[in-house]
């Protein structure tokens, strides 16, 4: 059993709730093209959800209103840790692996968040991360649809006298291997704007004093804006845009992105290939800058030719 503090908490079961009107504005603000109509398009015959979107709910829950972006983090004090600053805080690593489509609105049934605690770690002088598992769950079913293993650094926050942590296992891209597509991402001066509106109001990504006082020198993007882009360019390039070829998906944080940065994301096949689902590495950079998202990694059916496209 696991001696890190915090692991095995279990927050509350929550419950969660989407209309199409959600899974519309999620697909729009992800970057998704009008030659995606099932994605944007809830009339298509093959309409559907965007596989990523369960990232969201856990910020959106159940409402259709604006949210108190710092109270609803602090609501539940995980056990044995200290009380961490939820107006410095920024995302460290998610995976997602899909295990059934979510309906295209939650209408006439009830699902719910479950999220436990692995583990509260300190980094001395930098900060603290806290890792969690969050799933989505038919309440009625028990039947789990998604579920996400992600970290959250808390900038500043640590030398409270917890452990390290154990290093995360890395995916680099194959060595010397030329990238089998490279997509690309243009954000604008209201990205961050839009993405916010699926329900993740960190004022983080709307004003630059927060940002400026973590020293970014402003508003960033939210960091899974920048991986829904990532999944998405994925999902096109390697997959025909087809949510059924994707089962999981991950990239660590390694930068923060601005608003107005374009993204280029370049994609690698290992082939690896496991019961027809073969490991794919990717990484993004800010065009003529750093790599924002690191140690990318999907499993994928791929289809068609792998085509670079920028």
């Amino acid at each position: 059993m696991s001696a890190a503090p915090g692991a095995g908490f279990e927050y509350p079961p929550t419950e969660v709730s989407w209309l199409q009107r959600d899974v519309l504005l999620f697909a729009n603000s992800i970057g998704c093209t009008n030659d995606e109509l099932h994605f944007l398009f809830e009339l298509h015959p093959d309409f559907a959800v965007f596989p990523t979107y369960p990232i969201i709910l856990p910020f959106k829950k159940t409402s259709q209103e604006v949210i108190d972006f710092y109270a609803a983090q602090g609501e539940t004090p995980i056990p044995g840790v200290p009380k961490f600053d939820s107006r410095r805080v920024v995302d460290g690593q998610r995976l997602i692996k899909f295990l059934k489509p979510l309906p295209s609105t939650s209408a006439g049934r009830k699902f719910e968040l479950r999220t436990k605690i692995i583990g509260v770690y300190d980094k001395g002088k930098a900060g603290s991360v806290v890792e969690q598992q969050q799933d989505i769950v038919d309440k009625e079913s028990g039947e789990v649809y998604a579920s996400a293993i992600g970290s959250a650094f808390f900038v500043g926050q640590g030398n409270w006298g917890g452990p390290k942590g154990p290093a995360t296992q890395n995916f680099p891209p194959p060595e010397g291997k030329k990238p089998d597509a490279t997509v690309s991402h243009q954000t604008t001066l209201e990205s961050a704007l839009l993405y916010r509106l699926n329900g993740d109001y960190n004022p983080l990504h709307a004003t630059p004093e927060p940002g400026s006082k973590m020293g970014f020198g402003g508003a960033i993007m939210h960091g899974l804006s920048s991986w829904n882009f990532a999944c998405h360019g994925l999902l096109k390039a390697m997959g025909g845009s087809d949510p059924k070829n994707i089962k999981e998906f991950q990239a660590r944080f390694a930068s923060p992105v601005k608003p107005g940065d374009k993204l280029v994301t370049d994609i690698w096949k290992t082939g690896d290939v496991k019961d027809g689902w073969e490991e794919i590495r990717f990484v993004t950079k800010i065009e003529g800058g750093k790599v924002c998202l690191s140690n990318g990694r999907a499993l994928m059916k791929v289809v068609g030719g792998a085509q670079s496209k920028l």
